[in-house]
């Protein structure tokens, strides 16, 4: 079974920090007891050191018959029976133990008749000794790791801010600012070596500036194409409405109206991706703008589309970009659907329908994109990039979807619009749709 963490859990500085505190906790460990293991030994040395020599003197006074010195004995109570063994056997040694409430070194050696020679000393002040040096280790091992993990959070906050503030420059330029940058301050100062976060950032400027630079080349292009084929286009016109009438001038100048349309869809774009186009605000019913749309999406194509209104709602917005928005998605539904064409209007929310195959997945996916179409389509893919490109100046939301029944929908969302003016018809108000 899998614990599913935080979000925090996973951050680099969440895992740095983890990591500076099991490597300094190691090495105050490891340093703890090397220091411990080195004074212990010393310190039990001399204890040992000690306590085997006051048994040599205990045993020379006690073959010569004198008077043993404090602390000295035979067979004294609270001898270690380790000891008192070890001496049987004609061995002498020494062992750490509590005797009468006390820390005591005691050495031990054989006597006469199978009796044992011991001597006590008094270990408590080695014994304080150690506990205070085991009580410094770790006091100032905790100071070290706190320390430690001070600074280390310090260094990598400061790396991670640096971090973030790239990640939040990728974001605004997927969402298509290209003005952003990140201006790392390493980046910047080339006389000061340059870290991998620093690389990082360069390398994301450099490349929002050649992008940048490659779109408004194109950008350019495109506008300039479209203003060159205006002038000619213009002559061609005049001169196929005085061609005489039969089919071959019809087809004349059906292609030249096509491709009228097709310069202006590309001077529409190219202003469009200026970033500087800005709605011209009316206020008004949307269901009036949805039906004047409709009326003249079906006079271009002589096509039905009906109109249902759920909840008809009063919206301050631009009826010229939102017209445009909505016949183009209409436009599109009779192009490359089939009927019934169904716009609905509830709401802020406007959706149109058809009931044909749906939309390419790279569309439902990632937008439409300006001349691709698939499946044998005609057109050249302008009609939904401009709509979509209108809606963000209105502050729509455009979205697109198939149903699961088959069918393309695609649904705009108006931001939200002040209450009607007293004496204007009431939202919610149901239309019958438009024969």
């Amino acid at each position: 079974m899998r614990v599913a963490l935080p979000r925090w859990a996973g951050t680099l500085a969440v895992k740095a920090a983890a990591f500076i505190t099991v490597m300094c906790c190691a090495l105050a460990a490891l340093l703890g007891v090397l220091v411990h293991v080195s004074v212990t030994d010393q310190t039990v040395g001399q204890a040992r050191a000690l306590a085997l020599s006051r048994l040599k003197d205990a045993t020379t006074a006690f073959e010569s018959g004198d008077t043993l010195l404090p602390g000295a004995g035979v067979d004294p109570e609270g001898l270690p029976e380790r000891l008192r063994r070890l001496a049987a056997n004609g061995q002498r040694g020494t062992m750490v133990d509590v005797h009468q409430g006390r820390p005591t070194m005691w050495a031990a050696g054989p006597a006469d008749r199978g009796r044992t020679l011991a001597v006590a000393v008094d270990y408590s002040q080695q014994a304080r000794t150690i506990d205070a040096l085991d009580q410094s280790i770790l006091w100032s091992s905790m100071l070290a790791i706190g320390a430690t993990l001070l600074v280390g959070a310090f260094a990598v906050t400061r790396v991670t801010r640096r971090l973030h503030a790239t990640a939040r420059v990728a974001r605004r330029i997927s969402t298509g600012d290209l003005d952003a940058r990140v201006h790392d301050p390493l980046a910047r100062d080339a006389s000061r070596p340059h870290d991998e976060v620093a690389a990082v950032a360069a390398a994301l400027d450099s490349m929002a500036a050649s992008l940048q630079g490659k779109l408004l080349a194109e950008q350019r292009f495109t506008a300039d194409v479209a203003h060159e084929l205006r002038t000619p286009l213009t002559g061609l016109h005049a001169a196929a409405e005085l061609l005489p009438p039969g089919r071959p001038t019809e087809l004349v100048r059906d292609r030249v109206a096509a491709l009228r349309t097709l310069t202006e869809d590309l001077l529409e774009i190219s202003r469009l991706d200026t970033g500087r186009e800005r709605p011209a605000l009316d206020a008004g019913h949307l269901s009036s703008v949805a039906e004047r749309a409709v009326r003249a999406a079906g006079a271009a194509s002589g096509a039905e589309t009906q109109v249902r209104v759920v909840q008809d709602v009063y919206v301050e917005t631009d009826r010229r970009r939102l017209e445009r928005v909505l016949g183009n998605l209409v436009a599109n539904a009779h192009g490359h659907g089939r009927p019934p064409v169904v716009l609905t209007v509830d709401g802020p929310v406007v959706s149109v329908r058809d009931h044909g195959d749906g939309y390419p997945e790279y569309l439902v996916a990632h937008g439409p994109q300006r001349f691709r179409t698939e499946g044998g389509a005609t057109g050249h893919g302008l009609g939904l990039t401009i709509a979509l490109g209108q809606a963000e100046v209105l502050g729509a939301r455009l979205e697109f979807a198939n149903e699961q029944d088959g069918g393309a929908v695609a649904t705009l969302t108006l931001p939200q619009t002040p209450p009607a003016p007293s004496g204007a018809p009431a939202p919610g108000r149901t239309m019958p749709a438009p024969e």
